[in-house]
């Protein structure tokens, strides 16, 4: 059983910036990214932890490479819209693909009463994956919202482009059962309101 997310939890949302969708940069010539929908999931959850006064927290991609598009001075490192930062909200700001490095992210989080964490945003393979292999080892009590991050199609070694929905679903079963549980959107709505005795919770090295 999962049960129900609530004060002890906190939606952390990884990069939501503009340059995300600059797909050629990411990607190459042919740079293109799966699970459009990955944005509106991300409001409703969004929406919906706001709603109920619960915790929310932003990391922010202000990269030290030079032709990176996520950079906070540049209008692609701003928020996607509808992605807004607000008073409250726990922000931290990196340079690197974990949240929790070079950030007090855990201590804010810790401070707030956190103990759980719901993680969504972009992408899978990098910043979402370092930051949930983080917090599985630092005993956060972590769910992978896997429908509400994307990725990119990644060119390997020897030239093979592979498209980004085999790129995510390899990172998403990288760290199920072992970081993390994953769990849907709708999944994780319903866990804002209700425990769900169907769901198993996976997160394994505990």
């Amino acid at each position: 059983m999962i049960t129900r997310f609530g004060r002890n939890s906190c939606l952390l949302l990884i990069d939501v910036q503009v340059g995300v969708n600059m797909l050629q940069h990411w990607g190459g010539g042919n740079g293109r990214r799966n699970n459009p929908e990955a944005e509106n999931k991300i409001r409703s959850l969004l929406k919906r932890f706001r709603d109920l006064g619960n915790q929310v927290a932003f990391t922010r991609h202000d990269s030290r490479e030079a032709s990176s598009p996520l950079k906070l001075s540049l209008q692609t490192g701003q928020q996607i819209d509808g992605l807004e930062i607000k008073p409250n909200d726990i922000v931290v700001t990196k340079d690197v693909n974990s949240g929790f490095i070079g950030t007090p992210l855990e201590v804010e989080l810790r401070r707030a009463g956190i103990s759980r964490l719901l993680v969504a945003g972009f992408f899978t393979n990098f910043c979402v994956e370092t930051t949930v292999r983080m917090a599985g080892n630092l005993g956060f009590d972590t769910y992978l919202i896997e429908d509400a991050c994307a990725t990119t199609n990644r060119v390997d070694l020897d030239g093979m482009d592979h498209e980004p929905e085999i790129v995510h679903q390899m990172a998403v079963a990288s760290m199920h059962g072992e970081f993390c549980t994953a769990i849907s959107t709708e999944n994780a709505l319903s866990l804002c309101s209700e425990d769900k005795p169907d769901l198993i919770r996976q997160q394994g090295n505990e």
